[in-house]
């Protein structure tokens, strides 16, 4: 079994900036890819940044150039350091890792609100 612990989230004005953490432990080998991926009020998940473990990167659009993901594969951890937030930006945020086939696991979501 594996456990993601999310944390940073919180409620921001519009220009500011937030540190998403994600730890995950349990049973873990390595961590092929992990992300950030968020939820909005009425509309689907959609990707935010992911990173492998070799520290290829991903971003959205919407995303980049103000944001940037991170991991500390001793400490199984991945970050999301987002600057210049936008109202846009809020939702539910979610770390998700995928340690091979069939073993895709998601945190329980943070809450980052970002006022105008």
């Amino acid at each position: 079994q594996v456990q993601l612990v999310e944390s940073g989230g919180g409620l921001v004005q519009a220009g500011g900036s937030l540190r998403l953490s994600c730890a995950a432990s349990g049973s873990i080998d390595i961590i092929v890819v992990t992300g950030w991926y968020r939820q909005a009020p009425g509309k689907q998940r959609e990707l935010v940044a992911t990173i492998t473990s070799g520290g290829t990167t991903n971003y959205a659009d919407s995303v980049k150039g103000r944001s940037t993901i991170s991991r500390d594969n001793a400490k199984n951890t991945v970050y999301l350091q987002m600057n210049s937030l936008k109202p846009e930006d809020t939702a539910v945020y979610y770390c998700n890792v995928v340690l091979g086939p069939r073993r895709n696991y998601w945190g329980q979501g943070t809450q980052v609100t970002v006022s105008s």
